[in-house]
């Protein structure tokens, strides 16, 4: 290795990614501050512009990522001795931790009671367009093309003129039942289906290129995502529902820093390791808010510096990036059904605390999708009979929240693999351990740029 070689690779050690993106997200707080105190409308839309283009960045690779990784992942179980049972064992533990992490929110919002606190009254409030119940829930599991493909339409009157405008969108949900569906189907077909396999393998790699190339924009992302969200989501919006905001930051640090280390400890596994490993996939997904777009880098950080067996890793991973999500599918819906509740003065009774840990821990894959706390939220406050406009008045401060949330969801992502795997002796010691890394067969993690 060359010497000026050898010099960029000391600066990147010296400077990491995660480093990087914690570095932008306090520039970007400093830049959202300045614009809110100085009102500078500007800088806030400049802000605005940049982190709309990145997070566009990602969204536009979420069907190609999604769709070939399920394939992929599907396929690869044949490389993977007892594959059905470390399936069932994944989602399971899927089960285990949304449980004990919807108990954490109801405990939390028990002992608090958010919404008598809250500074906020319901007249006016509406319920917001998109709404999830059990049955809209089988529906969309349903797909309606091969790509999950909406398309929704708006008319606008202006000056007696009526505009028709049209938007497209995907159901990640029905990506998935898709993405299943034809990996499973490749499986069957066994070697008539080794170039659609092959097409399916390239197609990934490709994506994955792409959204590195992404990823190495989260600087500068991070930083214009939070300095918007600072402008514009002030203390003044905060403070009404400021027990709320609190108590589901409380919830997720539980989850994230209580519940997941004593669950490494049960296992014998290093709890400083594992968050040395996936610490660069839980920062990323707090800045992007999106367990899709974070998918490359949790997969890296599972494979790569958690030690889980890279054929295991490519199914459990996608997988739980579209359904596990302990911060938007059990901690939030807990305690934002408490807070509506008491806002709008329902009293909440045994049986309602068990729907809502039902629904956290049944309901989960309803999350998947760029909307996906939103269509939980509603999908528990239909199950509970709760007013759906109350969503509305816990939608201004949503970023804030979701941020927590995603990277909760994304550490929970990363620790199930670690913890089946270990239960099967699948795992790498040695990598988990830090002793050494295996080879990589994509692209290098964004710490390397």
């Amino acid at each position: 290795m060359s010497s000026s070689a050898t010099a960029a690779v000391s600066a990147r050690r010296k400077f990491p990614f995660w480093a990087q993106v914690l570095v932008g997200l306090a520039a970007g707080i400093l830049l959202g501050f300045l614009a809110r105190s100085l009102s500078l409308g500007w800088l806030t839309e400049t802000m605005n512009t940049v982190g709309t283009i990145f997070v566009q960045l990602l969204r536009v690779l979420v069907v190609p990522l999604v769709l070939a990784a399920l394939i992929v992942s599907i396929t690869q179980l044949r490389k993977v001795a007892n594959a059905a049972q470390l399936a069932l064992q994944t989602l399971l533990w899927f089960a285990i931790t949304a449980l004990v992490s919807v108990v954490i929110g109801i405990t939390i919002g028990l002992l608090t009671n958010p919404g008598s606190s809250a500074s906020i009254g319901t007249v006016g409030a509406k319920a917001v367009a998109t709404q999830g119940s059990w049955l809209d829930f089988l529906k969309s599991v349903i797909p309606g093309n091969i790509l999950g493909l909406e398309v929704s339409s708006k008319a606008t009157e202006t000056a007696g003129t009526i505009a028709v405008s049209s938007s497209l969108s995907f159901n990640v949900l029905q990506l998935v039942v898709i993405g299943i569906a034809l990996g499973a189907a490749a499986l069957a077909a066994g070697a008539k289906a080794a170039p659609f396999i092959g097409f399916a393998e390239s197609v990934l790699a490709v994506a994955q290129k792409l959204v590195w190339w992404v990823i190495r924009l989260a600087p500068i992302g991070s930083a214009a995502l939070i300095g918007k969200a600072v402008a514009t989501y002030g203390w003044d919006l905060l403070a009404p529902l400021a027990v709320f905001t609190v108590d589901v930051y409380l919830g997720c640090a539980l989850v994230l820093f209580g519940l997941y280390p004593v669950l490494l400890k049960l296992h014998g596994l290093s709890v400083r390791r594992f968050f040395a490993g996936a610490w660069e996939a839980i920062v990323f997904a707090f800045v992007s808010r999106s367990s899709i777009g974070t998918l490359p880098l949790t997969q890296s950080a599972t494979v790569d510096k958690l030690g889980v067996s890279r054929e295991y890793a490519s199914f459990a991973v996608p997988l739980g990036a579209t359904t596990k999500m302990d911060g938007c599918a059990a901690i939030y819906p807990a305690l934002a059904a408490i807070t509506v509740a008491q806002l709008f003065g329902i009293q909440l009774n045994l049986t309602h605390y068990l729907l809502i840990a039902f629904v956290a821990v049944v309901g989960s894959a309803a999350t998947a999708g760029l909307t996906g706390a939103v269509v939980m939220l509603t999908l528990t406050l239909s199950t509970l009979g709760l007013p759906l406009e109350g969503v509305g008045l816990l939608l201004a401060i949503d970023p804030i929240l979701d941020m927590a949330r995603t990277a909760t969801n994304v550490a929970g992502q990363a620790l199930v693999p670690t913890i089946v795997a270990k239960r099967n002796g699948i795992l790498d010691q040695d990598v988990y351990n830090g002793v050494q890394t295996p080879a990589r067969a994509a692209e290098p993690e964004p710490a390397a740029v």
